[in-house]
């Protein structure tokens, strides 16, 4: 038996949309932009990468509504590398899926990270990585 998982902490591209299976099974979806930043000055790079995020059944209901562009989220799941060729140019292309087993908001939509830092002084409620 095998197992992997991943966590990621970004900020979530769009609203999450809650949709259902031809068997009525929901499913909520929603993107994940993570910055990766390296480099001072002229020679700082920051980097990109997207991830589609999918969290299903009873779950689903109940993180759709509150999953919003802009908020800082915290994802745990099961990564999948899709890929596909893109109509327009006919270009590989790849997609980072996550099967969403645990996730928590760390700061609603509009809240500055300074709020969101001023939670988390108490270092039990710190994420042990």
């Amino acid at each position: 038996m095998t197992y992997q998982q991943i966590t990621i902490v970004g900020n979530v591209g769009g609203d999450a949309e809650l949709r259902r299976t031809k068997d009525n099974i929901a499913i909520c979806s929603f993107n994940v932009a993570v910055n990766k930043i390296s480099g001072k000055g002229e020679t700082r790079k920051e980097k990109t990468t997207w991830f589609t995020a999918s969290i299903w059944r009873e779950r689903a209901e109940s993180a759709a509504p509150i999953i919003k562009k802009g908020a800082k989220i915290l994802v745990t799941g099961e990564v999948d590398l899709s890929t596909y060729i893109d109509p327009k140019d006919g270009t590989p292309r790849g997609t980072l899926e996550i099967t969403v087993s645990t996730f928590q908001l760390l700061s609603p939509r509009g809240e500055s990270n300074e709020a969101s830092k001023s939670t988390a002084e108490n270092p039990e409620d710190e994420i042990p990585f």
